[in-house]
């Protein structure tokens, strides 16, 4: 993976350079430093492949074990409590500079990124990967303990300052959720159908703590710095000390490090006497960046921090000559990083938020006096400030909630649109060429009627699951959600699903039931299933909440259930009892319609299956993202005609080649969703 980001990162950042090169060298010079870039990338992403394969395969202690260290990472939330990334120091009360591990406890560890802690639990050597960080081993934690404050003097300013902005905030208010996420990007006290309503309004930059963030913090801090921030080279100075703490402080996500970087290279040009514009600042941090961590090439957050900026930049003439100034700066601003971001956007999410910079000329002002104003309240205590901050950040919201609901262009559309654009610079065409992209939007914008057919589709959700039921009446079955909110929403809009007659969660796991907490709070829900596992977790028991709340019929289906959902008769084939495991734990059902059976599978492991004994049919989702947890000799006896797999990008080895050979040998016939994407099959199938 490091060594195809750094090649990747070479060929990003040899443009960037070439461009940066060409104001001032002459051509051959150019060519120069472009082989010398890409030669830096591609050793760059060599020595990231081999940090990760050192930290991926050291050995580790198993057993029970006690080990103190410093946290790398902030506690996040998942399936089974709170985890975070430890680098050890000491074994027991032996030193020990041991690779990274993964440390998952059931209560909130009350330790933040770089203070010492000290861990007490079961450590496995079962390495991969916590979002971007290579862990060698994992730790079930039975004890965390705090040890102080962080031993660096910047990471102790920068928790002291975050602590305080989260403690001035009431964490239940949506408002001061999203003015937290204004002010310090931390976004984990937002509801998921707010966030997944900014990104449809394309408005998701403004948490992503970008540019204007700086801008902000670093005018508050040179007025704070007084005597210190006097004359333009301490000024200098003093912002360069300032932006090192704004990245602790924001947690150095990639979009801070960009516009950090940026900054601090306009910054370090007029300590040495240098005039550096923000094109050259643009591709100096690109370069730098990619050179040091060769693996931001991959992260969505920078390609769409580095896009949106290029994009402002080009476009930063779009308004000139226009009045009023503010409102066509910001339009302009908005379309040009728009466009910039499609690709990435169409790419990752499926779709683009077609009147995006109208959203943002609503919130755009809003945005910019809550992070001020709230940002002044929280660290002085000035509770009118706050409440002022406030009631903008809801002003946010309320814009964020109505642009939700309008069009969203997909791939052909957009591709389209694209094309419209390019031909509009010829006059004669401008008339015809507006209709029939008026056309396009209109048709985008309309959603699917119901099928002719009963029909079974496999959502493409990325790494998890997500089954969508739909027959002529327009009844409409959801089996889980996927990961990203966003995603299924797109995908259900699409669809023209506007109420869901059942909503099954197999099991808690996020990849399951994540998306289904935003389809249960923005669509009607009739019924929702779900396994009854006595430690539900988190992510599935705010969805029993809020789809109860909601006025949603919500239980767990004794075994043996039959239901019929319009064309749809399903039956409830297991958890046969209860089990430790969420996975084997999961609802397992055969669907059928049309003359076919499809099984869906859950998570379930070997035990389950052991239990569920042979379960042929002539479609399954294969069991866990096709992982080797599976018992081989139960998915041939199942032996069906069609295995679909629900797969995306992942570091597990998802799905096993073996359950794939055994499948291929059992005469199924294996389709991918990471290879085929949404996978439809109208009932009977074969036709």
């Amino acid at each position: 993976v490091g060594a195809v980001a750094g090649l990747a990162g070479g060929a990003a950042i040899a443009g960037a350079a070439a461009a940066a090169a060409a104001v001032a060298w002459r051509r051959q010079a150019v060519v120069v430093g472009i082989a010398g870039v890409c030669a830096a990338a591609a050793l760059s992403g060599a020595l990231a492949a081999a940090r990760q394969a050192a930290t991926l395969s050291a050995a580790v202690p198993a057993g029970p074990q006690v080990i103190t260290g410093r946290m790398a990472t902030d506690p996040r939330e998942g399936d089974r409590g709170f985890r975070f990334v430890l680098t050890p120091t000491h074994l027991g009360t032996e030193r020990w500079a041991g690779p990274a591990l993964l440390v998952e406890t059931p209560g909130v560890p009350g330790a933040s990124a770089g203070e010492p802690v000290r861990v007490r639990g079961e450590v496995s050597d079962r390495s991969g990967w916590e979002r971007a960080n290579p862990v060698a081993g994992r730790i079930r934690a039975r004890a965390v303990e705090r040890l102080g404050p962080a031993g660096d003097p910047l990471f102790r300013a920068g928790n002291a300052v975050r602590r305080r902005i989260q403690g001035g905030l009431d964490p239940g208010d949506p408002a001061a959720a999203l003015l937290t996420g204004f002010l310090i990007g931390d976004v984990s006290g937002l509801a998921d159908r707010d966030e997944d309503a900014l990104r449809r309004a394309g408005l998701t930059h403004f948490v992503a703590v970008s540019g204007s963030n700086v801008a902000l913090f670093l005018a508050a801090w040179w007025v704070a710095g007084g005597p210190l921030a006097a004359t333009p080279r301490r000024r200098a100075a003093f912002g360069l000390a300032g932006l090192a703490l704004f990245v602790v402080v924001t947690r150095w996500e990639p979009s801070v490090v960009r516009a950090a970087t940026m900054a601090g290279t306009v910054l370090a040009g007029r300590l040495a006497g240098i005039v550096v514009d923000a094109w050259a600042a643009l591709g100096v941090a690109v370069t730098v960046l990619l050179l040091v961590s060769a693996g931001l090439v991959a992260e969505v957050g920078f390609q769409l921090s580095v896009a949106a900026t290029a994009g402002v930049l080009a476009g930063a003439g779009l308004g000139a000559g226009r009045r009023p100034r503010w409102l066509w700066g910001i339009l302009g601003a908005t379309l040009a990083a728009q466009v910039a971001v499609a690709p990435i956007l169409l790419w990752r999410f499926g779709t683009v938020p077609l009147l995006a910079p109208l959203a943002n000329v609503a919130a755009g002002p809003l945005v910019a006096f809550a992070t001020s104003v709230g940002g002044v309240g929280v660290l002085t205590g000035f509770a009118p400030a706050v409440g002022l901050a406030r009631l903008a950040a809801r002003g946010v919201l309320a814009v964020a909630k109505v642009a939700a609901a309008w069009p969203q262009l997909g791939p052909g559309a957009a591709a389209a649109a694209g094309l419209l654009l390019a031909l509009a610079a010829r006059r004669g065409l401008r008339p015809a060429l507006a209709v029939v992209a008026a056309l396009v939007v209109l048709v985008t914008a309309l959603p699917r009627p119901p099928p002719a057919r009963p029909t079974v589709t496999f959502l493409d959700v990325g790494q998890g699951d997500a089954v969508l039921l739909r027959d002529p009446t327009g009844a409409a079955v959801l089996v889980d959600g996927g990961p990203e909110p966003g995603v299924l929403l797109g995908a259900l809009a699409a669809r023209g699903v506007r109420r869901i007659d059942l909503m099954v969660a197999t099991h808690g796991h996020a990849d399951h039931v994540s998306g289904l907490a935003a389809a249960a709070a923005e669509l009607p829900v009739a019924m929702l299933w779900h396994p009854g596992h006595p430690e539900p977790g988190p992510l599935l028991e705010g969805l029993l909440v809020t789809a109860a709340a909601r006025g949603a019929s919500v239980l767990v289906p004794p075994l043996g259930t039959r239901a019929q959902v319009g064309q749809f008769s399903i039956e409830v084939l297991g958890p046969r009892r209860r089990y430790a495991s969420p996975n084997d734990q999961s609802l397992v059902m055969r669907v059928a319609a049309g003359g076919t059976d499809v099984l869906l599978a859950g998570d379930t492991e070997a035990v389950a299956q052991a239990e569920l004994g042979p379960l042929p049919a002539d479609v399954l989702k294969v069991p866990h993202q096709g992982a080797a947890t599976s018992d081989l000799g139960w998915l041939a006896a199942s032996a069906p005609r069609l295995a679909v797999i629900s797969v995306g990008p992942n570091p597990f080895g998802h799905p096993s080649p073996d359950v794939v050979a055994t499948l291929e040998a059992a005469g199924s016939q294996v389709v991918r969703t990471d290879e085929e994407g949404d996978i439809e099959l109208a009932l009977p199938w074969p036709p």
